[in-house]
């Protein structure tokens, strides 16, 4: 039985690559990169080597790249260290944002009693800038945390849209990239954003090492206590491999941008030529009837199937038995498994309880990856 992976949202397969350059590393260079020692330096210099790379790439001062365990780590300690320590007293975000938000954002809402303002989204997942500029004009200081490609829908932030509201009234702006990097070529030198997050393993790199952009001068303090590393803000001997892995990834995915989106693309528009085909009424979350699937991320396609309400809950399971990979974004009738809190802010109750699939592709999907998850799901 053939595999299929169309789940590249959630984690990338690396790349043969890095592979090779994570091995390299670790066999030559494994000294500490805190030590004065040559082995020590030698270690020192791939750091920042990949530091300078990956500042280059994202249009950064190397300065600004502190590397982290991912970006669940980037995320917390942003909006931690906001609240802590650059006298945020408001946060601004949406019941749309990945967990790492939204449970810190919980987190520091109950320690420091800091004030959450939720921005209204539209009925495709957007948030109402709107809203979000009579929310700026309280004057309270204030961390805005929208992300910028939504994990599960493939919806798209205007960046500079926010970050300009965000200017105009002085708040800082913290964006999740985690879904960018890799796919979407952004300069924080031409960018309104104060912090990012990103995750090396999103973009075919390795699992538990990303890094937090931190533009300068904001002061932000770290809260890991230890050691020196990282410029003083996040304790910890450096993972070298990890990180000379994630800067190959990364240098990679953008020498191929282009290639591998057009492929991507070609294959999105091939998936929904057969849903067109196999199961006409379907329905692309993330727009306004359906209408407008053009508008959001080319790797990302979240599908409610016209299928009976009863086939939810084992649908992943039946999936899976066929060899093919991917996410479920609906409420599981048995109520064993929680809803997706995205769907739950863009759909109705009756939808909510349909199946839908999240579909995310690599370049190294093909055409027959699809074929097989059609036919796969005509089984059902």
């Amino acid at each position: 039985m053939k595999r299929v992976y169309l789940d590249n949202a959630s984690t990338t397969a690396l790349r043969p690559e890095v592979i090779a350059e994570m091995t390299e590393v670790m066999a030559s260079a494994y000294g500490n990169p805190s030590s004065t020692h040559s082995f020590g330096r030698s270690a020192k210099t791939i750091v920042e080597a990949s530091r300078k790379k990956i500042a280059a790439l994202v249009g950064a001062d190397a300065g600004e790249i502190i590397f982290t365990s991912g970006g669940t780590e980037a995320d917390s300690w942003v909006i931690q260290s906001a609240v802590r320590n650059l006298g945020v007293k408001r946060i601004i975000t949406s019941r749309a944002e990945h967990h790492a938000v939204l449970n810190t954002v919980a987190l520091v809402a109950g320690e420091f009693s800091t004030q959450v303002n939720m921005v209204r989204l539209d009925s495709k997942g957007q948030p109402e800038l709107s809203h979000l500029e009579a929310l700026l004009s309280d004057n309270i200081p204030t961390l805005v945390s929208l992300m910028h490609i939504n994990n599960e829908t493939g919806v798209v932030l205007d960046l500079q849209a926010v970050g300009n509201l965000c200017r105009q009234y002085n708040a800082l702006f913290h964006t999740d990239t985690v879904q960018t990097f890799g796919k979407e070529k952004i300069s924080f030198k031409d960018l309104p954003v104060d912090f990012a997050a990103a995750s090396a393993h999103k973009f075919h790199g390795p699992k538990g090492v990303g890094f937090a952009f931190i533009r300068k001068g904001l002061g932000i303090q770290p809260i890991i206590a230890g050691g020196e590393q990282e410029k003083g803000l996040r304790a910890g001997t450096e993972a070298v491999h990890q990180i000379a892995g994630m800067a190959k990834a990364l240098e990679l995915s953008y020498i191929n941008l282009d290639i591998e989106r057009q492929h991507i693309s070609n294959l999105k528009g091939y998936l929904f030529e057969q849903l067109d085909n196999h199961f006409p009424g379907y329905k692309v979350n993330g727009t306004d009837k359906g209408v407008g699937h053009e508008m959001l991320f080319y790797n990302i396609a979240n599908v409610m199937l016209p299928l009976p309400e009863e086939k939810t809950s084992m649908i992943l399971f039946q999936l899976d038995m066929k060899g093919v990979a991917v996410s479920r974004g609906s409420a599981c009738q048995s109520g064993s498994i929680k809803p997706s809190h995205v769907l739950q802010e863009i759909l109705c109750d009756d939808d909510l309880k349909k199946p839908s699939l999240r579909i995310s592709f690599s370049h190294y999907n093909t055409k027959e990856d699809i074929d097989l998850l059609i036919e796969a799901l005509k089984t059902i």
